[in-house]
């Protein structure tokens, strides 16, 4: 590995390798943020306070041509087009200081690849060591922020003040995320959004490891001390981070696994947990993760106490806390677990109608799988409302898929159909009415399901079945009251309740036509049947 380094000459200065207090300390210097009282670095990431999807880009050539899923999730950019991005890119770092780490993705050492980080800003540096495994398996060489490719890793250059001429790169806007698979460079200009960095790898492991028969999944993992897998699949404000960060539990990682031959392992080395409204009360874990080099995005920090303040929206919903997890302490360090036996779906159903915990069957399973039911919190992506909406996302991480989402549904099907995995739906979601006239499921109550479908509790009692959804759900579930476990009981008015249910419903039939090849067509009779359903 190299030893920490400045080089530099008349017009340019890359810092490599500092370790983290130093990129603690540069940041501070640089003026990229200011030190809260916990020891967290607080930035403010200006206009973008979330990803930027449609600015996302994969380079059409002829490794990814035939290979990836174009249209709406995947944008083209041309070889000649993201050349020029690249030296542009290349120009402006080379204009001022810059820095640059060392990192990994992978716990298993048998699919781990390296990222080489490269930034005009240190705090970026910082959070990649947070959220990244900052000992590689192998050693490393920068040549000027290119990776050298005999050690098959990945370059990502970042540069928020570097902005594309849509005119003349063929870009929508000057914002630009930009993967080139083939050269193994990512570019990312005109964001200061971090989440961006954190995406763009796992993007990358998506188009990797299947390739492997690895099965990338946007997951969290966590496991009892009988070594029993669990895995949360779900969106972002769904829970994952939150759930996973159980006291009674080892957490695995809170965000990005692959599940191989010999089990699962974090793809990860720390956590990136949305922090509006955090309390000690409530994620006692999380918060007390939260501390020196730690990174806050966009948390409002007093600038004369520098007290934070994790109530205030004012600027997004979106904000995020970037910490390591060693600083958690439940945690199996390895980053390695075995075989899961249970699998969650969670979604936060805006609609308010779904139960609160269903047992799926293996179509299902798929179905849900597929269709990807949560609701969108505000400020996760540029441009959403203020209020949650609805929406599906395939595999829970369509915008993070560059393949087609049936590769990794049948990557799922033979995982589960091989492991026999209990898989369940659980709504982290509304009751009682959608937002503003129902209630949120409180999370203690979602932990006493979750420990009840951990502990085998819900295998064999009684459920009934839900006649738009037509999913099982039990008809008690121990120390949950009742109008939760039955979603119609929460409802002032029956009438209303179906209403929406229905609306739902077909939503959800809707979006599942998009799956049209044969095998995944049958699935939509494991649905939601609204048609059939009279008010």
């Amino acid at each position: 590995m190299l030893e920490n380094t400045k080089q530099s000459d008349m017009s340019n200065s890359l810092y490599l390798n500092l370790s983290v207090p130093e990129l603690l300390e540069h940041a501070i210097l640089n003026h990229e943020g200011i030190l809260a009282t916990n020891g967290a670095l607080v930035v403010d990431t200006g206009e973008f306070s979330g990803r930027s999807p449609q600015d996302k880009y994969i380079v059409e050539t002829d490794l990814t041509r035939d290979l990836i899923w174009w249209g709406s999730v995947n944008h083209p950019l041309q070889e000649n087009q993201f050349d020029r991005l690249h030296k542009k890119m290349q120009d402006y770092l080379s204009s001022k200081p810059s820095y640059g780490v060392q990192l990994a993705a992978c716990a298993d050492r048998d699919y781990q690849i390296q990222i080489h980080l490269v930034s005009e800003r240190a705090w970026h540096c910082l959070f990649g060591c947070q959220l990244l495994i900052q000992e590689p398996a192998q050693g490393w060489n920068l040549n000027n922020g290119i990776e050298d490719r005999e050690f098959g890793g990945f370059t990502i250059l970042a540069a928020p003040g570097c902005k594309a001429n849509p005119a003349e790169d063929g870009t929508r806007s000057e914002t630009f995320i930009v993967l080139n698979l083939d050269k193994r460079i990512v570019l990312i200009g005109g964001t200061e959004y971090a989440g961006e960095i954190k995406k763009c790898v796992f993007t990358i492991l998506n188009f990797l490891l299947p390739q492997k028969d690895v099965f990338p999944m946007h997951c969290s993992c966590n496991s009892g001390i009988n070594g029993d897998s669990a895995l949360f699949f779900g969106l972002s404000g769904t829970g994952k981070t939150t759930l996973s960060a159980d006291p009674n539990r080892l957490l695995l990682g809170d965000d990005e696994h692959g599940w191989s031959e010999t089990g699962v392992f974090n793809i990860e080395g720390g956590c990136y947990a949305k922090c509006i409204g955090l309390s000690r009360e409530k994620e006692p874990q999380i918060w007390d993760a939260i501390g020196f080099a730690s990174v806050l995005e966009n948390v409002t920090c007093n600038p004369a106490t520098r007290i934070l303040d994790y109530n205030d929206r004012s600027h997004t919903e979106n904000t995020r806390a970037a910490y390591s997890i060693k600083s958690l302490t439940n945690v199996n360090l390895s980053g390695i677990a075995e075989q899961p036996k249970h699998i969650v779906f969670l979604t936060a159903d805006a609609f308010g109608v779904l139960p609160a915990a269903s047992l799926l069957s293996k179509e299902q399973t798929m179905y849900h799988f597929l269709s990807g039911y949560t609701a969108k919190v505000s400020g996760t992506e540029r441009g959403l409302s203020s209020s949650p909406e609805a929406t599906f996302s395939a595999c829970f991480a369509q915008p993070f898929l560059p393949l087609r989402p049936e590769t990794y549904a049948d990557m799922l099907s033979a995982k589960i159909e091989k492991h026999n995995v209990k898989v369940w739906l659980i709504n982290t979601g509304w009751q009682g009415g959608p937002p503003g006239v129902g209630s949120r499921i409180p999370l203690e109550v979602t932990r006493a399901i979750l420990n009840a479908v951990l502990n085998g509790e819900l295998n064999s009692v009684q459920r009934v079945t839900d006649p738009v959804f037509q999913l099982s759900y039990p008809v008690e579930i121990p120390g949950v009251p009742q109008q939760i476990v039955n979603p119609v009981e929460h409802w002032s008015n029956p009438g209303e309740y179906h209403e929406q249910a229905t609306r739902l419903a077909s939503l959800f039939v809707e979006n599942f036509k998009r799956f049209s090849s044969q095998k995944y067509a049958n699935l939509a009779a494991f649905g939601p049947v609204f048609a059939a359903h009279k008010l």
